[in-house]
């Protein structure tokens, strides 16, 4: 850990205009280089004497020139993000000013901070779980308020007590276990069956709760990529309008219209939607448009791509051969079939049993006024499994941790196949150490160097 005894500095907040910029600085010589650079308005202030949670007004100087009004933030070591002493310098928004402020401090003797180099500090000064840490960019990067709270939730270190339950259930189980197979002589009460298959049974039980609510985290963390299809004019491009809230595609009633795949991120309810608008998916034949037989494969393509599809049907008319094609290529995927304009509709237009056998759901509306629009949030909410999750408990926010979930998962299902096929107790200890190393790696109680730097690799520079 080399490298903790530098102080480094970045840019905390976003480049470019603003209201201010926030330049962050941690390492043990916080202090003193700050004090170099850093002139109070107050006479009689120092940095040097600043008691931590305090703030002082000055100005940074740069080459011994007095630059740009300062505020700066103090913190004392531990009580700060890092563990370490902080201080965080506050001046106008804009490149120039904060970049003079960047290289002032380097020039004083700070090291420029890497991605994620402040919250890995505050790992390994014990100041979050490894968990905690991966929470930090999902934080930054949530869309919506149900998937920050979703993210929020694992920062404050919930997931970490979620696990840390399965690991103290299985603990004790292991304690006794090897008690039991180690010390015969010293009389320890034998495990039954039917107690050490149950204990396994609850702990995997609560694996596959966090690993079946992996997706629909994601989702309210990240968004969907979501592709509108259908037929030529049957209101892909009216009902893109309607989500986005603007005229964000062109609508016509001549076929072809949409050529090229129209991108649009989207708030449906608590989901974000990446939705795409595809070209009318319809036979041209051997003789048709060129271009929009182009825009038609690219429609395919992104049927393959989607985690989201939405089928849109012109429900005031009988079911074409096009029609029943995109439905064939729908069966078995994420799908809602969406029955558009219901204000034209008569009873006997688009028989929903035709549909039924290649959809998750199907929804009515009318996309032109948006009749029927609650009824399709809610159904994407319920296919996404959104519906059912709690934002505030914490859930499993990285393929890391999923993968980690997953292995001790298996172990626990291996050492109860283990017993129900009567294989002895060591063997299934076996399969129950397996487990308990996977979920350390999953904390990170005991994380290689590798691991560390599989998490850091997305961070931003200044978190």
């Amino acid at each position: 850990m080399e490298h903790l005894h530098t102080t480094i500095c970045a840019l905390a907040t976003p480049p470019g205009e603003g209201g201010i910029a926030t330049v962050r600085v941690s390492g043990p010589d916080a202090y003193g280089i700050v004090g170099k650079i850093f002139a109070p308005v107050r006479q009689g202030k120092s940095v040097a004497d600043a008691k931590g949670y305090t703030a002082m007004l000055g100005h940074y100087l740069l080459h011994g020139a007095e630059m740009d009004e300062c505020v700066a933030l103090f913190f004392r070591a531990p009580h700060s993000y890092t563990g370490e002493d902080v201080i965080e310098l506050s001046v106008h928004g804009g490149t120039a000013m904060a970049d003079g402020l960047l290289e002032a401090l380097i020039t004083a003797g700070c090291a420029p901070a890497g991605p994620g180099e402040f919250t890995r500090r505050a790992l390994e000064n014990g100041r979050m779980s490894l968990t905690q840490a991966e929470a930090v960019m999902e934080v930054i990067a949530a869309n919506g308020r149900q998937g920050a709270a979703l993210a929020k939730s694992a920062l404050d270190g919930r997931l970490a007590k979620r696990i840390g339950k399965i690991q103290t259930a299985l603990q004790t189980l292991n304690a006794h276990l090897t008690a039991w197979v180690d010390y015969p002589e010293e009389d320890v009460p034998e495990l039954s069956d039917a107690a050490f298959v149950g204990t396994l049974t609850e702990q995997k039980a609560a694996l596959d709760a966090l690993i079946s609510g992996y997706s629909a985290g994601a989702v309210l963390r990240h968004g969907v990529d979501c592709v509108l299809l259908g037929r030529p004019n049957v209101g892909k491009s009216t009902l893109l309008n309607l989500l986005a809230g603007f005229d964000r595609a062109i609508v016509t009633p001549v076929a072809g219209t949409t050529r090229d795949i129209v991108e649009q991120a989207v708030q449906l309810g608590s989901v974000r939607l990446n939705l795409f608008d595809t070209a009318g998916v319809r036979e041209v034949g051997a003789d048709g448009d060129a271009i929009e037989a182009e825009g038609i494969r690219r429609s395919w393509r992104k049927l393959d791509e989607a985690g989201l599809v939405l089928a849109v049907f012109d429900a005031a008319q009988p079911l074409s051969d096009d029609d029943l094609e995109l439905a064939r290529r729908c069966q078995g995927r994420p799908a809602i079939a969406v029955l558009n304009k219901q204000d034209l509709a008569g009873e006997t237009d688009v028989p929903r049993g035709t549909l039924e056998p290649y959809f998750k759901k199907i929804v009515p509306m009318c996309a032109r006024d948006a009749v029927g629009l609650q009824a399709l949030t809610d159904a994407v909410a319920d296919l996404l499994g959104t519906a059912q999750l709690d934002p505030e408990a914490a859930q499993l926010c990285s393929a890391r941790q999923l993968a980690a979930a997953t292995r001790a998962r298996d172990a626990l299902a291996e050492a109860i196949a283990a017993r129900q096929n009567g294989f002895g107790l060591d063997a299934a200890a076996v399969c129950l150490t397996d487990a308990l190393q996977a979920l350390f790696d999953l904390t990170g109680e005991n994380a290689s160097d590798a691991t560390i730097e599989e998490v850091f690799e997305t961070f931003c520079v200044g978190k």
